[in-house]
């Protein structure tokens, strides 16, 4: 099992910047991909980010590409994930998750953080 914590997060005017930390622990040597998801108020958790821990390939949601960039640094177990020119519309909690099987960048991930709340104001 990894565990997993997130930071970072806080309120912050549109068009302003934020970085999100997640710190892993545990199994870590086991974890193939680590992702971004968010839950707005009265929505259900979606997808923001995601890279490979080995390699590096990244994909993004279409809402925040261009715009948020996942980077992961595997000396220091910690995914990161810089958001720039937000948006009253990023408003969530936002959690990362590890996955240790193969699978696609959207799932299945078996261990998730606690969520960090992310608020946008116009």
């Amino acid at each position: 099992q990894v565990q997993l914590v997130e930071s970072g997060g806080g309120l912050v005017q549109a068009g302003g910047s934020l970085r999100l930390s997640c710190a892993a622990s545990g199994r870590t040597f086991s974890t193939v991909r680590m992702g971004w998801f968010r839950q707005a108020p009265g929505k259900e958790r979606d997808f923001v980010a995601a890279i490979t821990w080995i390699g590096g390939s990244r994909h993004y949601a279409d809402s925040v590409k261009d715009r948020f960039t996942i980077a992961r640094d595997n000396a220091k177990n910690t995914l990161y994930l810089q958001m720039n020119s937000l948006k009253v519309e990023d408003t969530a909690v936002y959690y990362c998750a590890a996955a240790r099987q193969t699978g696609t960048y959207y799932g299945p991930y078996d261990s998730w953080g606690q969520g960090t709340q992310v608020t946008v104001s116009s």
